[in-house]
């Protein structure tokens, strides 16, 4: 799996006597949708991030340096009824933040580049939003500052050094509640399920509650208004959808679930969750880069997370990208090689200017079952970590092509 000897790498492995988050009393869980405005942004400006790695490979035949990780959803009006609905003020947004557009005495227009991703993206991500009357795109992409690009240009002909002091954090395994709100949006947003129950929107959010052995999903679903000619049709898709969600769940876990839709709705005041495109962003709610899921997919507060917004810095230097997905992989492919570890837990802190192979510090604490053999373990774990951090060049490869997910 890995090349070349393991080297030193300031890696520290800890065993923890604590009591793992799936034995614990309380857990709570989050999951911001695929049309959900925070995970749009997301998607929109890492999409620009890959596009623009594409762009400069294609023309200078190297990565440049860049950082779009900067981005707003600024929600329209809208009226929608049952049967209808129209958006009466466009939905703006705004993509931002650095990027090398000339070298060599080539150049390539990066604003107009990620306008195209953004129409692209959004028509590929949505249904029923008309992008061309709908939208206002927006680029305002400006030339970075010459002591990062400095930084990146030492790095580019070996390995790259890091463009900041910072650290990423991951995770593994998923606990049950974590792969249920996972699964459950992933289900809700799949082809097939739309394809049977179209007035359910994209703009889905599931909230995770684990009290005990109880699992309590409150989800936000953004009805389709043009699907919902009536009141009595909103609450029978409603109790369906939540049917569907329990059977789906009862695949994940054997634990009592509880469901909960659009909690907010009035029925007798005639105030429920319509919408003419099924999202929240066609009229009072807005997005904004990093403020939804963590690169792993989903939100954990009673977890060690990053606030690090990944989506749209670039994959060659920047360690809130690399470092976030790195930890993530490395815990995986340590959670794995052992079933008698319960929780592996990674942090990995850079510092501005030294190789992305070489951290300042990587620690790797690790939550075992009693009697395990913890020196096998510790040394497996540090041989695993070591070894990505030797190959950390695919790794970076991999994300520039889009491979892993940043939310």
């Amino acid at each position: 799996m890995f090349s070349g000897e393991r080297m030193a790498k300031n890696i520290s492995v800890n065993r923890l006597d604590i009591t793992p988050i799936g034995l614990q009393n309380t857990e709570y869980v989050e999951r911001k949708g695929i049309g959900h405005p925070d995970s749009m942004i997301d998607g929109i400006v890492d999409e620009t991030s890959h596009q623009l790695c594409r762009e400069y490979i294609d023309n200078f035949g190297v990565i440049l340096h860049h950082n779009v990780d900067k981005g707003l959803i600024i929600g329209g009006e809208s009226k929608a009824g049952f049967g209808h609905g129209e958006i009466t003020r466009k939905i703006e947004v705004i993509v931002t933040g650095r990027a090398t557009s000339e070298a060599g005495g080539k150049k390539i227009d990066v604003n107009q580049i990620a306008k195209e991703v953004t129409a692209k993206y959004i028509k590929g991500n949505t249904r029923f939003l008309d992008i061309e009357k709908e939208v206002i795109i927006e680029s305002k992409i400006a030339k970075g500052s010459s002591d990062l690009a400095g930084v990146f240009e030492r790095g580019r002909n070996d390995i790259p050094l890091a463009n900041d002091t910072s650290f990423g954090i991951g995770f593994a395994p998923f606990s049950t509640t974590e792969r249920l709100v996972l699964g459950t949006e992933n289900f809700l947003n799949g082809r097939e399920y739309k394809s049977r129950m179209p007035a359910a929107g994209e703009d889905i959010k599931v909230m995770g509650l684990r009290n005990g052995e109880k699992i309590t999903l409150t989800i936000g679903i953004a009805f389709v208004s043009q699907f919902v000619e009536s009141m009595d049709k909103y609450v029978d898709l409603k109790e369906r959808i939540k049917r569907d969600v329990i059977s789906n769940a009862q695949k994940i876990t054997d634990k009592e679930i509880d469901v909960h839709i659009n909690t907010g709705d009035s029925v007798e005041g005639a105030d429920v969750y319509l919408t003419k495109s099924g999202l929240s962003w066609e009229a009072g709610d807005d997005g904004s880069v990093g403020r939804g899921n963590r690169v792993n997919g989903i939100i954990t507060p009673f977890r060690h997370m990053s606030l690090e917004a990944a989506a749209g810095k670039n994959p060659v230097s920047h360690i809130g990208k690399i470092y976030n997905i790195l930890s993530t992989e490395m815990a995986k492919s340590i959670a794995n090689e052992y079933p008698q570890i319960q929780e592996c837990d990674i942090a990995i802190l850079s510092q501005i200017g030294r190789k992305i192979s070489e951290p300042h510090h990587l620690n790797i604490n690790l939550v075992v079952e009693e009697g395990a053999d913890f020196d096998a373990i510790r040394g497996k774990a540090d041989y695993i970590a070591a070894g990505y951090l030797e190959d950390i060049g695919k790794l970076t490869l991999d994300i520039s092509l889009g491979k892993y997910k940043t939310f």
